[in-house]
């Protein structure tokens, strides 16, 4: 291995080990190429990141090597990297990395992060998200194609309740997150309930393309809008994340123009230096915003008054949470009820 190097960041130097170990044998890309790639795109990740506790996802040997989740902040992490205590759904908590400049980037790279999935909070209020992200997630027998088409419903969805501008990027994978900055008012249930009523007023749109069943024998081949990924301590990929596939894709910010035009194949570890120094952050303008979800929740209470549409399943991990139907596979529920007929009969 070749001796540590140094990177400067707006005057905060960096140290990295290892620079030429290889971290995508499929394209040749080291922990250096990392590195300077997140450098490249500094003030677009940072963006993303500012101030949010973010999780780690680890690949330290590279894509091909055992990886983790860290979610508490390193005890090696230098004091000037701020934190932030939040709590998790299991009633533990932890104090997680906040990064406020690009150093702390590149630091998390030194240590084989790839991807950064950051909490839909600041640190100054863990528990009043201030996005809302809808993960348009492609079900097997639908691609990129069908999740751009959700998108464009989507933003008319959107549009209509209150106004509200979404902030399309692809995934890094098959399919498209669309990120709507919000005011911190709501809490982590509320904004999950918003993003059911759009999820849901989208499925009335596009019923042959679009789900938000939770039980994966119910959705089809269609597109699951993912509405679980707005419950306390999901996160999503950042915009500009490397994700830990061969081909080293990044997650890409979209204008709405591209979204339909550009695919998730456009967009690696190798292209989006040069597209950023070309256009910059597409999302720049994205904190300038902070819109209402007052019209999506009463969207939702009229589905639950008019429709009988109530609150849907949390993942299993999670407690059980008030009004919530019974998390039991639909298939089990079925089988569950025949044995319990046949039972009855029986002893009759």
């Amino acid at each position: 291995m070749a001796d540590a190097v140094e990177l400067e960041a707006a005057g905060r130097t960096v140290r990295l080990s290892s620079p030429d170990r290889i971290f995508f044998p499929e394209r040749g890309f080291t922990k250096l190429d990392l590195a300077q790639y997140y450098l490249a795109v500094g003030p677009g990740i940072l963006r993303a990141l500012r101030n949010r506790p973010t999780t780690l996802e680890r690949y330290p040997e590279g894509v091909g090597g055992e990886s983790f989740f860290q979610k508490r902040a390193p005890k090696n992490m230098p004091d000037w990297i701020p934190t932030a205590h939040i709590a998790f759904p299991s009633g533990r908590s932890a104090d997680e990395m906040c990064p406020t400049e690009v150093a702390a980037v590149l630091w998390a790279a030194q240590f084989g992060t790839l991807t950064f999935h950051p909490w839909p909070v600041r640190r100054d209020d863990v528990d009043r998200p201030d996005e809302l992200r809808l993960d348009l997630d492609p079900q097997p027998g639908t691609d990129y194609a069908d999740a751009v088409r959700a998108a464009h419903e989507l933003r008319e969805v959107l549009h209509e309740y209150g106004d509200l501008r979404g902030f399309p990027k692809t995934s890094g994978g098959r399919g498209l997150h669309v990120f709507v900055p919000i005011s911190p008012r709501w809490t982590f249930t509320q904004v999950r309930r918003a993003a059911i009523a759009a999820g849901r007023e989208l499925e009335r749109r596009m019923p042959d393309r679009v789900t938000t069943a939770w039980w994966k024998e119910e959705r089809g081949e269609k597109i699951f809008v993912d509405y679980n990924q707005t419950a306390r301590d999901r996160t999503i990929a950042s915009a500009y994340s490397v994700r830990p596939r061969p081909h080293a894709p990044v997650s890409a910010p979209l204008t709405w123009d591209e979204v339909g035009e550009a695919v998730p194949r456009d967009f690696d570890l190798a292209t989006m230096p040069a597209r950023f120094a070309e256009l910059g952050d597409v999302h720049a303008d994205m904190d300038d915003h902070a819109y209402s979800l007052e019209a999506l929740l009463e969207l939702a209470n009229r589905d639950e008054h008019d429709h009988g549409l109530g609150d849907l399943p949390y993942p299993p991990e999670y407690p059980k949470m008030p009004g919530e139907p019974k998390r039991v596979q639909p298939s089990r529920a079925r089988k569950d009820s025949g044995t319990a007929t046949n039972s009855g009969t029986a002893t009759t």
